[in-house]
């Protein structure tokens, strides 16, 4: 039998005097009675004591407790990855969002306000708990109230510089006393980046803010349609796919054999606020949500060349980082076929209520066609009105402030290119 250490014996008086001291008395008289009768062997005193008087202490492990911050403005899959990293280095992520008024002041104005970035963040699977309105430097004060009131162990943030207007390193304080740990920055995308891509596609397009209102909305309720034909923006994106991060984003779980299985499929560019919400309804129907993420070509032939903004892999990893996403079907076809129906199981399939067709999807049959006929289809009542459109155009109608800001970043992100190391992990 083993015990934890030498201090058995004290721990069976603590916490069994009267049964102990018994026991005790009752060797005490057995050895007085060895020396009478002579070659009596007396057992070892342990076989006296039962398994279940004494046992291992089971030491509970202390959660180390780990807090990101971030802009999270248009929130990409590189966001996803750094905060699942960040949950890798602990036991619960805490993540701070940063204020509008503190992103104004440091990098210029955001294109989602605090509700909608919250959303984002909140929607993610690896976060456990969100304080809003966190400022942009650690500060000393803020740094001890996360220690002291959110119990915070370390403070982490990518290898990519963080510095304030000054110069100054936003971090200095967490890196000092010994509780700041860095992850690996995913390579490929950026907020920048995708603002980039965006006025990339208001150059060639040579659209306004009217011209783009023109566009109808999809994409399950929530992304928008282009009207017409345009000539490919050009813009092509640096992100490198890998299986292993496709791994690290999914569930690996797949429905159980009575699972109740929800499909519902769009583009999910851009992802954003609505699309959150509409999956977060779609999963309250049943066990298991399954999306479908159309090819990249679907997309240009539903809204022209110029889209999608983002391409599929990349839209594929911020569904998959959706906690209210159990699989995702990479490259889903645009009608919901008998085959695929029976193939996944699914037993109902969903479509948001905020849902122009373009005029460029008036000569493709109706992708719903067979669960209807199957008495399985739902319209879905979609809780934003967010589209890809709207966000889209909150950066063109103020065109010139972006095109100022991102210059400043895009030179930033080159020096950062120019200069980078290899950093392990991730």
């Amino acid at each position: 039998m083993d015990f934890e250490s030498s201090n058995w014996i004290w721990d069976g008086m603590y916490y069994y005097p009267h049964l102990f001291g018994g026991i005790m008395l009752t060797a005490a008289l057995l050895g007085i009675s060895t020396s009478y009768f002579g070659g009596m062997s007396v057992p070892a005193l342990p076989f006296f004591f039962p398994d279940k008087i004494f046992h291992k202490k089971k030491c509970e492990k202390k959660r180390v407790r780990v807090y990101m911050d971030g802009c999270f403005d248009l929130m990409h899959y590189g966001h996803a990855n750094a905060l699942r990293q960040a949950k890798a280095l602990g036991d619960e992520l805490v993540v701070g969002v940063v204020s509008d008024e503190e992103i104004i002041a440091n990098k210029g104005p955001p294109v989602l306000p605090m509700e909608e970035r919250l959303a984002l963040v909140s929607g993610l699977k690896w976060v456990d708990e969100v304080i809003a309105s966190a400022p942009y430097e650690i500060t000393e004060e803020f740094m001890n109230r996360l220690f002291t009131e959110y119990k915070i162990d370390y403070i982490i943030h990518g290898d990519d510089p963080c510095l304030l207007p000054d110069g100054t390193d936003a971090y200095a304080l967490a890196k000092k006393v010994g509780r700041y740990k860095q992850i690996k920055r995913t390579e490929g995308v950026s907020s920048t980046d995708i603002v980039g891509r965006i006025l990339s596609f208001a150059k060639d397009m040579k659209v306004d803010s009217s011209e783009l209102s023109q566009l109808d909305r999809s994409d399950s309720g929530k992304t928008s349609c282009l009207q017409g034909s345009q000539t490919n923006a050009g813009h092509v994106s640096h992100f490198l796919p890998t299986s292993r991060r496709i791994v690290q984003f999914s569930n690996g779980k797949g429905p159980g054999p009575n699972a109740r299985v929800v499909y519902i499929d769009g583009a999910f560019d851009l992802f954003h606020a609505g699309h959150v919400e509409i999956l977060k309804a779609a999963r309250q129907l049943g066990d298991f949500l399954l999306v479908g993420i159309y090819t990249d070509q679907t997309v240009s032939e539903l809204r022209g060349n110029h889209f999608p903004l983002m391409n599929l892999h990349e839209r594929s990893l911020s569904v998959l980082a959706c906690r209210y996403v159990d699989e995702v079907i990479i490259g889903a076809p645009w009608e919901v076929s008998n085959d695929m129906i029976k193939t996944f199981n699914i037993s109902l399939v969903v479509h948001g209520t905020v849902s122009e067709k373009s005029s460029l999807s008036n000569n493709k049959p109706d992708p719903y066609a067979v669960p209807k006929s199957m008495g399985i289809f739902k319209m879905l009542e979609s809780p934003k009105d967010i589209t890809t459109t709207s966000v889209a155009q909150r950066i063109i109608a103020n065109h010139d402030i972006y095109v100022k800001r991102n210059t400043k970043k895009e030179a930033s992100e080159k020096r950062y290119y120019a200069e980078k190391k290899y950093v392990s992990g991730d």
